[in-house]
């Protein structure tokens, strides 16, 4: 996959800015010995996880309030700053060959163009966007209780940079919401070729009272909370065999 993507923390208003995505996991080790003192660096590592945690809680409400600046037109952002010859060249690279977009345009465009789900259990089901009518109102595609899975959307980005790409994935049973996961894609400038993105990896629920038919949203925003796509669908959890 060509192109350059950026943080979460870029925002539209500055081109000079950095873009480099972020990727934060939480690192958890277990540490087991005889040694009775190990009791004492246990509860100290405990309380160091309490500690980044009530961190990365006032990170998240910080990143909730933060506001974006005013979108400016990609061409404009090109012509700031163009006599210096080393961050014109920078934008270069950034943003690649994207003269014939230049129309002045000022706010991106992000065209999905296929949704993919993958599994062990199914291999890749691909569904391309828009869903065709014949469909509609039937399960886009079916999971076995407990596998692991993962959504592949596939994307280009138009006109304008698009900051801070996030998606909402919700799901319902019988009317009744059992899943909400919220993820981060990042920044991505736009380009002639498309983007390829693998979100978070979840585990289909298991069990009786798991099996059936689910109905379900996707839904992809950017920090100026533009939605560029939002999908209604429905799937279906079938006994593990």
């Amino acid at each position: 996959m060509e192109g350059v993507k950026g943080a979460e923390a870029g925002t539209s208003s500055e081109p000079s800015s950095s873009l480099v995505k972020a990727d934060m996991k939480n690192k958890q080790t277990d540490e087991y010995t005889e040694n009775p003192s190990n009791t004492i660096r246990v509860y100290e590592h405990e309380h160091d996880d309490d500690e980044h945690e009530h961190e990365h809680d006032q990170h998240q409400e910080a990143f909730s309030k933060f506001v974006p600046g005013p979108l400016l037109p990609l061409k404009d952002q090109l012509e700031k700053d163009k006599d210096d010859e080393s961050l014109r060249r920078w934008k270069e690279k950034l943003l690649g060959c994207v003269e014939s977009d230049l129309n002045g345009q000022k706010d991106p465009e992000v065209k999905f163009h296929s949704i993919a789900i993958i599994s062990k259990d199914a291999g890749e089901i691909t569904i391309s966007l828009p869903v065709k009518e014949s469909q509609s109102g039937r399960p886009l595609f079916t999971l076995r209780e407990g596998v692991q899975y993962r959504i592949k959307p596939t994307f280009t980005v138009l006109h304008n940079i698009v900051s801070g790409l996030t998606y909402i994935s919700t799901a319902w049973k019988g009317g009744v919401q059992v899943d909400r996961v919220k993820g981060m894609l990042g920044t991505f400038a736009p380009q002639k070729d498309a983007y390829v993105e693998l979100l978070d990896e979840e585990t289909a629920p298991s069990g009786i009272f798991a099996r059936g038919l689910y109905t379900a949203k996707l839904r992809f925003e950017d920090d100026d909370k533009r939605c560029h796509l939002e999908l209604d669908f429905s799937f279906e959890i079938k006994k593990k065999s």
